[in-house]
């Protein structure tokens, strides 16, 4: 009797067929798997970075604005009520009720925004209180400026009483009402932006798992059949099965580069980008309440909360470790916000020496304009205050903003950037694993088709 390997020649022809076919299924089985679950993993970390770049960053990056729109609110209705009816001061009130129109159509389309972007019921409660509320901060801003345009011309500076209760109730319900509202908008949004972040940073550890994992078992199980072949056989290697071998080690390889690829980029993208592009939002919104607070020094007769409250938010621009709210502070949380910005470094570190140098250089002025104000020399210091010419503390103002809003936009740039480069090194990748398994399905019945025809 012919014996192989020690086997008689018929058992071992009669075998050898079944083993072939059942370890051509099994390999082609491992491929199959691989393909399913690298499809899916791909095409979920594709929708997870979609939820990133066109659903929370944006609502972030919306909060943040409508925070800065509402804290520009009342600087602009200060500037307004100083100017007056003075000639002189013609332009700046001019100026200040365009910038406070702007600034209205402005938070209207951010709450608008969130309204009718799918946030969540909470965020949409929150949206519609910030809209009956922002009606009526305008309703007491109205009753301001009506009650100042009913008495006779005064000199700049000086506020009628009733026109000074109603500004008092319009920015009491700026401080305790719209920004805190405001606020839990941005840390809702903040919530489901690293939420969305959490989630694809899971994802992302599930894909490079099952491309380790399986990507390893269709490899293990192509190298396996191709020793089988050459042993059984007594051939070389096979050309079919090295070319599948080579690409089922090459996708997965690509694969998990993909991956922590794209998870750099937004990653980075988040530190470098989007992280401080909202802190800086948050520091401008800041600068613009803090500078609101000279005109309520005037307005409200040199109440020196107004004094401490100042110097507690240029701290937190300047990123002083002690930024804090000022001393008994307990209108609202708008005063804590920026806390968190701060502890980035604030403006040296998030827009560079540049815009901290204009800061100075307003906190100068603004130094200046109380010093008049204590000297009795009001109309003096409401000129420094509303002024546009150089020197003015509205021109050093628009100076330091035209530098932070500068460094915004780069950094919100720098994440689209990343965004786009992801979402680029992603594309293709929810049809590409299917096309390269596929040739390696085509090519396990190719590389045993001819040892079977032994048999017939």
């Amino acid at each position: 009797m012919d014996y192989r390997d020690g086997v008689p020649a018929t058992i071992t022809r009669r075998d050898t067929p079944i083993r072939l076919r059942l370890l051509a299924a099994l390999t082609a089985a491992a491929a199959v798997v691989l393909l399913l679950a690298l499809t899916l993993v791909m095409i979920s970390v594709q929708d997870r970075v979609r939820v990133i770049g066109r659903e929370a960053a944006p609502r972030a990056a919306t909060a943040a604005d409508l925070y800065f729109a509402l804290s520009d609110l009342d600087a602009q209705v200060t500037r307004i009520l100083l100017a007056g009816d003075s000639d002189e001061l013609a332009g700046s009130r001019v100026d200040a009720l365009g910038a406070y129109r702007d600034r209205g159509y402005q938070a209207d389309h951010d709450l608008q925004s969130f309204l009718s972007s799918g946030a969540g019921e909470a965020e949409q409660a929150t949206a519609l209180r910030l809209m009956d509320s922002l009606a009526v901060y305008r309703q007491r801003v109205g009753q301001a400026l009506a009650a100042q345009a009913t008495v006779a011309p005064t000199r700049a500076g000086a506020v009628a009483p009733d026109a000074l209760g109603y500004y008092t109730q319009a920015t009491d319900l700026l401080h305790l009402r719209l920004l805190p509202d405001a606020e839990q908008l941005r840390r809702h949004s903040q919530s489901r932006l690293d939420e969305a972040y959490a989630q694809k940073s899971a994802t992302e550890t599930t894909g490079v798992t099952v491309a380790v994992l399986l990507g390893g078992t269709l490899v293990v199980a192509l190298v396996h059949l191709q020793v089988w072949l050459t042993r059984r056989f007594r051939r070389t290697w096979n050309p079919a099965l090295v070319a599948a071998t080579a690409l089922g080690l090459l996708l997965p390889l690509a694969a998990t580069i993909v991956l922590q690829a794209q998870s750099r980029l937004l990653a980075d993208g988040r530190d470098r980008g989007l992280g401080p592009y909202l802190a800086l939002s948050e520091l401008r919104a800041l600068g613009y309440d803090a500078a609101a607070d000279t005109g309520r020094y005037l307005i409200s007769a040199k109440l020196g909360y107004y004094r401490d409250d100042f110097v507690a938010k240029s701290a937190c621009l300047t990123g002083d470790p002690a930024c804090r709210p000022a001393a008994g502070q307990s209108r609202s949380d708008h005063e804590t916000v920026t806390v968190a910005a701060s502890t980035r470094g604030g403006l040296p570190q998030l827009a560079g020496t540049g815009a901290t140098d204009r800061w100075a250089a307003y906190r100068t002025v603004h130094d200046r304009i109380l010093g008049l104000a204590d000297a009795g020399r009001t109309d003096e210091a409401v000129r420094q205050l509303t002024g546009i010419r150089r020197g003015d503390a509205a021109f050093d103002f628009a100076y330091f903003d035209a530098a932070v809003a500068a460094a915004t936009e780069a950094r919100e740039r720098d994440f689209d950037r990343a965004l786009r480069v992801a979402e680029l090194t992603l594309t293709g990748w929810s049809l590409l694993p299917g096309v390269i398994l596929t040739v390696v399905l085509a090519l396990i019945p190719l590389a045993v088709r001819p040892r079977l025809a032994e048999y017939r």
